[in-house]
C-alpha cells in the first residue's frame, strides 16, 4: 500500500517524458503518431474501465445506503440531522472550491479552443430539473452514428437519473419491509463485489496515469503542464481550508476541542490518503469516531457507512467546483451566475453518487453533463487525479467522522468522557472508554 504513491509519482514522471517526446516528434490531436496513438489507447482504456462501474456502483451504494436506515433507534430524527449537516457542509465546501476557481485561475490562458463536438450549450435549470426524469430504468441512452459508411452505436448514461432511481428503490424496498430483505441482501453483495473490482481497478492507476498524462501533454503541450500544476495547487489549497480552518470552526461552535478532533480522527485521515478509498477506510472510521470521537456505535454504524457513500467534500465539492471552472476557462467557455449555483446545488444533491471508490470521476462527469461542458475534460484531469485524490479522500475521512460527532453533541449522546480522553500517543482512546460505549444506543431525543 505504502507504495502506490511512489508509483503514481513514477508514472506521472514516464508519462510526461513520453508525451514529449511524442509532441517532438509530430504527434498532434488530430493526426497522432504511433507513440501518441499508443498513449491515447492506453488512457482512454482506463478511463473506460472506471466508467463501466460506475452504473451498478451508484445504484447498489445508494440502495445500501438507505437500507441502512432501518437499523438505527431514533431513526428519522438522526438520519434528517446527518443529511442536513452533509448538506451544509457540501454547500460551505463548494463555495470554497468555486472562489478558489475564481481566484487561481487555474485553466485561464491556455489558448485551447471547446472539442469540435462541443455544441456551445451551457446549463440551465429547466434541463436540470427536466435531467431528474428517468429515460429508463437506469438512465441509459443510445446514439448512432454514419461514417465513411459504417454505423457507430455509442451508449451513455444520466447519473442523475440512476441516482434518482436508486433512491426511489432503496426507499420502496425500506417500505416493503421483510419481503424486500432478499433484495437488500443481494444489494450489499453485489456492491462488495463491485467494490472489489474497483479496488482492482484503482491498483492499475500507474498504467492509465502514464497514458493519461502522456496523451494530455502529447496534445496540447506545454500549456497543460502549467495548468495542470495550477489545477493542483488549487485542489490543495481548498482542501486544506476546509479541514483546517472550517472544520475547526463547527467543532468549537459545538463546544468542543479541535485538538481531541484531529488526534481522534488522525489514525483514519492517514489511512485514507494513502488508501485513496473512502470504503477502503471505513472501518477505521467507524473505529475512531466510536472509540476516539465518542460517538454511540449505534448511531456511527449508520451515519459513517452512509457518509463513506455520500459524505465527500473532497471529491464531490471541492475537486468539482475547481474541476468545473477549470474545464471551462481551459477551452475558454464563459460561465454564468446560473451555472455557479448549479455547480453548488449538483454538488450538494449528488454527492450521494460518488460511492466511495472513483467518487470524483463521478462527479466530475455529473457535473460537467448538467452544465453542458466539454466532456474531454474528464480524461485531462484523470492526468492528475491519482495524485489529487490523496488530498481528497483524507478530507472526505475526516468529513464523514465529523458530522456524526456534531449531531451527537447536538442530539445530547456524544460520550464526552471519551471524546476528551487522553491519547497518550495511542490511536485510540483507553480500552476502558471503548468497553462504556461498544454497546450504546442513540437515545430518544426532545
Amino acid at each position: 500500500m505504502t507504495s502506490f504513491g511512489p508509483q503514481i509519482i513514477a508514472a506521472l514522471v514516464v508519462g510526461l517524458a513520453l508525451g514529449l517526446i511524442a509532441k517532438y516528434t509530430g504527434s498532434t490531436a488530430d493526426e497522432p503518431n504511433g507513440l501518441g496513438r499508443f498513449l491515447s489507447i492506453i488512457g482512454s482504456s482506463y478511463v473506460s474501465l472506471l466508467r463501466t462501474a460506475v452504473i451498478p456502483l451508484i445504484f447498489f451504494a445508494v440502495v445500501a445506503s438507505i437500507a441502512n436506515l432501518s437499523k438505527v433507534t431514533n431513526a428519522a430524527r438522526l438520519a434528517w440531522q446527518t443529511l442536513l449537516w452533509f448538506g451544509i457542509t457540501a454547500l460551505v465546501s463548494v463555495t470554497i472550491g468555486m472562489i478558489l476557481g475564481v481566484v487561481f485561475q487555474p485553466g485561464a490562458n491556455t489558448g485551447q479552443s471547446a472539442p469540435a463536438d462541443y455544441e456551445g450549450k451551457t446549463g440551465d435549470w429547466l434541463g436540470f430539473l427536466t435531467g431528474l426524469i428517468p429515460s429508463n430504468f437506469l438512465g441509459l441512452g443510445a446514439s448512432t452514428s454514419v461514417t465513411d459508411g459504417a454505423a457507430t452505436t455509442s451508449v451513455s448514461f444520466n447519473v442523475l437519473q440512476i441516482l434518482v432511481v436508486a433512491i426511489a428503490v432503496g426507499v420502496a424496498a425500506l417500505k416493503v419491509g421483510k419481503a424486500a430483505e432478499p433484495f437488500l441482501s443481494f444489494s450489499a453483495s453485489a456492491l462488495a463485489i463491485i467494490q472489489k473490482v474497483l479496488w482492482w481497478i484503482i491498483r492499475v492507476a500507474p498504467i492509465g496515469t502514464v497514458g493519461l498524462i502522456g496523451n494530455a501533454v502529447a496534445t496540447y503541450g506545454w500549456d497543460t503542464i502549467g495548468a495542470l500544476g495550477k489545477f493542483t495547487i488549487a485542489i490543495y489549497v481548498g482542501l486544506a481550508l476546509v479541514l483546517f480552518a472550517f472544520y475547526p470552526i463547527l467543532v468549537r461552535s459545538h463546544g468542543l476541542s479541535i485538538k481531541q478532533y484531529f488526534s481522534g480522527v488522525w489514525p483514519a485521515v492517514q489511512l485514507g490518503f494513502v488508501s485513496r478509498s473512502s470504503i477502503g477506510t471505513l472501518p477505521l472510521t467507524q473505529r475512531v469516531t466510536e472509540r476516539n470521537l465518542g460517538v454511540p456505535s449505534g448511531y456511527a454504524s449508520f451515519a459513517v457507512p452512509l457518509g463513506a457513500t455520500t459524505k465527500m467534500d473532497g471529491c464531490a465539492s471541492i475537486y468539482p467546483a475547481i474541476a468545473s471552472v477549470f474545464v471551462a476557462q481551459f477551452f475558454n467557455i464563459d460561465l454564468s451566475f446560473t451555472d455557479y449555483l448549479l455547480i453548488a446545488i449538483v454538488s450538494v444533491l449528488g454527492s450521494a453518487a460518488t460511492a466511495g471508490t472513483t467518487g470524483a470521476v463521478v462527479m466530475l462527469t455529473l457535473t460537467l453533463s448538467t452544465l453542458g461542458l466539454p466532456l474531454a475534460g474528464v480524461g485531462l484531469l484523470m492526468a492528475v487525479d491519482p495524485i489529487i485524490d490523496m488530498g481528497r479522500t483524507a478530507l472526505n475521512v475526516a468529513g464523514q467522522a465529523l458530522v456524526p460527532t456534531i449531531v451527537a453533541k447536538r442530539e445530547g449522546i456524544l460520550d464526552l468522557s471519551m471524546y476528551n480522553a487522553a491519547r497518550n500517543g495511542n490511536p485510540f482512546a483507553e480500552d476502558t472508554f471503548a468497553d462504556d460505549n461498544s454497546n450504546a444506543e442513540p437515545v430518544a431525543t426532545k
